[in-house]
């Protein structure tokens, strides 16, 4: 017998995601009240473009002014606000270097949280961008006026995290003071942020029992813990997730094959040691990276490679999208499909806007629901006025059907009787015109 296990919730807690997808468009998808209900796309932004495919987000989601960043496929980076998709600034990355997109296209972008004492009543952020081919800038902007054009507060740092191959990961810690940033044919390594100096750099593992190396290519990573920047998961194209700890080993502390399809997200769980996996084959598991274990398959129809695996900060919920145009939720202790939602386009990354509560949404509705009670009883009052008017004034009673049925059936009974006596009448009248024609004879 198969294993069955029911399933306890029936739809979302209060929750906004905002999906970006392979045509440019940002789609911001709700699941509105306090009790448990079905997401929905409330809004979308942007035109249909395909060079403005978006191919890295970051946000930072605080109470006051929160912010939205995107990298985009033409080398634009964006800077929005969440609420509403209002533009703020955008810049290139590439600047008048000449190079085209098509061969370095952004890989990484991280729009820092912290601020510092100077910005705090300006509105301003930082933003770190990482291409392909290892170009890594950091830019601080600030914007104190919507109206005004924002302005440049330091010069831009950059340098190259790698010398040759191609960078497709880049991450920053929680601490935002160390950047990660790997890729194909290029080790995994850490950067002091304020210094820009590389402090660590892994090494290749050995080869396996036939003699076989391995090539190096990172696809995706993801630090355990946001105060501690020394352990951190990967993904390979090699099936393979791997944990390094900086204060170890430069070599994997441990690694394991997870089927045989290429590893493409990965995100990590608020209790430091839960770690969320999906591949290439639309297959999604939660793993304890302690020691390799297998905690179990997220059930649900999946098709297509997922792109994003994102756990949500405050609920007990994770959402995956992909290529198959669908974003999924699920519960993580059942690890069942919670909702579904079609998005109609290649979905290319996902995040979750924290500071979203619903609350509002629901004073909101107990506002409508007492205008509605209070129309309802000034209805109710007008209708029992009228009905008092109604019984005072003659009321014309209405015939049922019965008596119509009847009154229909005599009238019948009265036309065939009248019939009768008129044949009769008619034959009466020729016997006695018979009987005079017969007495003249």
């Amino acid at each position: 017998m198969p294993r069955v296990i029911s399933n306890e919730t029936y739809g979302c807690p209060p929750i906004r995601a905002l999906t970006f997808d392979s045509l440019g468009l940002i789609k911001v998808t709700e699941a509105r009240g306090k009790e448990r209900g079905t997401p929905t796309v409330v809004s979308t932004w942007g035109e249909t473009n395909a060079s403005r495919c978006v191919l890295a987000s970051s946000m930072d989601d605080r109470l006051s002014n929160p912010l939205l960043a995107v990298a985009r496929k033409d080398g634009n980076v964006e800077v929005l606000n969440p609420c509403n998709g209002d533009l703020h600034f955008a810049y290139s990355v590439f600047g008048d270097d000449g190079s085209s997109p098509e061969d370095d296209e952004v890989s990484g972008l991280h729009l820092f949280r912290k601020q510092k004492d100077d910005q705090a009543e300006e509105r301003s952020c930082t933003l770190l961008a990482c291409t392909k081919k290892g170009d890594v800038s950091l830019r601080t902007v600030r914007f104190p006026d919507a109206r005004a054009d924002s302005t440049d507060e330091a010069a831009t740092k950059t340098w190259k995290a790698c010398g040759s191959g191609e960078v497709l990961v880049g991450k920053v810690d929680g601490s935002e003071n160390f950047g990660l940033f790997g890729g194909k044919r290029v080790e995994v390594n850490i950067w002091d942020l304020e210094q820009c100096t590389k402090i660590w750099s892994a090494k290749s593992p050995p080869k396996d029992n036939l003699g076989i190396f391995t090539p190096t290519w990172f696809t995706c990573a993801a630090f355990l813990s946001n105060e501690d920047h020394r352990k951190f998961v990967t993904g390979t194209k090699s099936h393979q997730v791997r944990l390094y700890d900086v204060s170890a080993q430069r070599r994997p502390v441990l690694s394991f094959d997870f089927l045989e399809t290429a590893i493409t997200a990965v995100s990590e769980d608020p209790d430091g040691h839960t770690v969320y996996v999906g591949n290439a084959s639309a297959d999604l598991a939660a793993f304890d990276i302690r020691t390799g274990k297998l905690l179990g398959n997220f059930l649900g129809k999946c098709s297509g490679s997922i792109r994003s695996v994102v756990r949500h900060p405050h609920h007990q919920v994770i959402a995956s999208c992909g290529l198959d145009r669908y974003l999924r939720v699920y519960d993580v202790k059942t690890r069942q499909l919670i909702s579904a939602v079609f998005l109609k386009q290649h979905i290319t990354g996902l995040v979750f806007d924290s500071g979203f509560s619903g609350e509002e949404i629901a004073v909101a509705n107990t506002v409508v629901e007492a205008e509605t009670e209070d129309r309802m009883t000034m209805l109710e009052d007008d209708d029992e006025e009228d009905e008092d008017k109604t019984e005072e004034a003659p009321v014309k009673k209405k015939k049922s059907k019965k008596e119509k049925r009847s009154r229909d059936k005599v009238s019948e009974k009265g036309e065939e009787i009248d019939e009768v006596r008129s044949k009769k009448t008619r034959d009466h009248k020729k016997k006695t015109k018979k009987v005079k024609h017969t007495q003249e004879d």
